[in-house]
């Protein structure tokens, strides 16, 4: 099997970001209840991702002691 491999047009941050506002909008189109829950619940997973991305291409980065 052959792994192709795809060259990212878009950061992942923004890949991110807007991926959340997809799930932003769709939640808001909902009413209350698990579905959005869980809509929602993406949208963190995705806001904490894009916060440890940062974290970890940050220049301040110190590798452990």
């Amino acid at each position: 099997m052959k792994w192709q491999h795809v060259q990212q047009t878009v950061s992942f941050q923004e890949r991110l970001s807007a991926w959340a506002e997809q799930l932003r909008e769709r939640a808001a189109r909902l009413k209350p209840g698990r579905e959005q829950d869980e809509l929602l619940a993406k949208v963190r997973q995705a806001d904490v991702a894009a916060h440890l991305d940062e974290w970890a291409n940050s220049r301040g980065l110190q590798p452990p002691k």
